[in-house]
Order: structure tokens, then C-alpha cells, then sequence
């Protein structure tokens, strides 16, 4: 990319911002106010779809208060057989979620919504994830070593010395939390950057 294009970020994700700005963008970071939705297992939510209409509402708010700028919002979940683990409330929870993903196979999921004014591009992206096999005590120094509480499954990718993931099948940023690969291609596409 030439020069720089102005891009309002609907997150406070440092991660994001990382990806946005290593890729030659000129970033605005404005996060929205508004709580994310959770799954409602009594409509049968899949996490796609929660994925998807929290990152619309988050760009529906951002959009209302830069009508001209390109406006990008993400949410990143991880699917564990349909069931969501977002970020953990403490790291109790983080340590059970990590219990749970040990030596298996989950998906991570990012929805993307992209707006200017009237015009919105939406995508999804899916990446399997396999965790290694860890005892309680790989989990606990895990929980010591990385801040978790600000990340869906109770990970970060960017942060493995290879001893929680074995294998990573599609995107890694989109495990970081933008898949900047589809990214770049939509803005192209329907935004001509």
C-alpha cells in the first residue's frame, strides 16, 4: 500500500490495532460503548452468527459517529462444538476453558462488518485451532505468563512458544483477532483502498 488510508477501528483491541497498522493503515481507534451480546442458547444461536451481530452492532454505533470514515468492527469467539467461549470474567474460568480446549480441535471465528455511510461489506472467517495435550499445572503457568482476561477462548495466539498450539489450519491473525487476509482484499473490493 502507497500512502496510508484513515481507518476508524470499532475496538479496543490492541491486537487489532497492531494488525491494521502493520499493514499500512492510518488507524483512529474508537471503541464502542455498548455490551457485547452473549450466546442465547433459547434462540439457538450459532457462534457465527452471535460473531456476526455483535460485530453489526459495534459498527452500527461507531458508523452513527463517523458517517464519512470507513469504519471497521470485528468479534472473535471461539467455537467449542457450537458452544462460545468469549473472554473469561476471571481466570478461574479462563483455567476451565483452557481445560476444556487441551488437546483438541476448536474453531475460532471472526465476524467482520465494514461500512461508509450507506455501504456495508460483512464477512466471516474460520480457523482451526488444535491445542497440545496440558496437565493443570502447563495451565496455571500459562494463566501466570499471559494476560487472558481480554481474549476470547482464554488465549493468545501470538503469545504461544508452541507449547499450547500444535496446528493452526487457516488465517493466524484471524486467531489474533482480524483476519487481515480478507481484510485487505474487501477494503479493495467494495471500498477501493
Amino acid at each position: 500500500m502507497s500512502d496510508p488510508q484513515r481507518i476508524v477501528l470499532a475496538s479496543g483491541s490492541p491486537r487489532r490495532l497492531e494488525l491494521l497498522r502493520a499493514a499500512g493503515f492510518d488507524v483512529e481507534v474508537l471503541p464502542p460503548q455498548g455490551p457485547e451480546a452473549i450466546q442465547d442458547d433459547k434462540i439457538g444461536e450459532t457462534p457465527r452468527e452471535l460473531a456476526s451481530r455483535n460485530a453489526r452492532v459495534k459498527a452500527a454505533e461507531i458508523r452513527a459517529l463517523r458517517p464519512d470514515s470507513i469504519v471497521i468492527a470485528a468479534d472473535t469467539v471461539v467455537d467449542v462444538d457450537g458452544r462460545v467461549f468469549g473472554k473469561p470474567v476471571d481466570l478461574a474460568q479462563a483455567a476451565r476453558m483452557l481445560g476444556e480446549l487441551q488437546g483438541r480441535i476448536h474453531q475460532v471465528v471472526t465476524a467482520v462488518c465494514i461500512v461508509r455511510g450507506p455501504a456495508i461489506c460483512e464477512f466471516e472467517e474460520f480457523t482451526r485451532v488444535q491445542f497440545h495435550p496440558m496437565t493443570a499445572g502447563d495451565i496455571c503457568l500459562y494463566l501466570e505468563r499471559v494476560a487472558v482476561l481480554d481474549k476470547a477462548g482464554s488465549y493468545a495466539a501470538q503469545e504461544d512458544d508452541g507449547t499450547m498450539i500444535a496446528q493452526i489450519e487457516g488465517s493466524f491473525t484471524n486467531v489474533v483477532g482480524l483476519p487481515m487476509e480478507r481484510l485487505q482484499v474487501a477494503l479493495e473490493r467494495h471500498f477501493l483502498i
